[in-house]
């Protein structure tokens, strides 16, 4: 009776550490180039910064704007603000008065 033998092939133990590599690999490159990987997080942690910067220029700004509502609003008019404002929206001045209108920085 003839048997027959088979050599055995190194092809069989490569393949699990193989499939474990490129699997382990992926995980690897997501982690890092991911949605929520490495670089995402430097990138939102600049946006951060960058937002919270133009934010405290906002509040400034914003400030700055209710100090000038409120001498208007608070129930006892700031003559001077008043006139101001009406003679810049009128665009009307007296004869013998001197306008001269600066920018602001707003």
């Amino acid at each position: 009776m003839w048997t027959r033998h088979h050599k055995r092939r190194n092809t069989g133990r490569l393949i699990v550490p193989t499939i474990s590599v490129v699997v382990l690999s992926y995980f690897v490159y997501h982690a890092y180039n991911g949605a929520y990987g490495i670089n995402a997080t430097v990138r939102y942690e600049q946006r951060i910064e960058a937002l919270e910067a133009e934010l405290a220029s906002l509040a400034d700004l914003r400030r700055g704007l209710e100090e000038r509502v409120s001498l208007v609003n608070d129930g006892s008019l700031e003559r001077d603000m008043l006139d101001e404002q009406a003679r810049r929206l009128l665009n009307l001045a007296q004869a013998n008065e001197l306008v001269i209108y600066r920018r602001t920085s707003n």
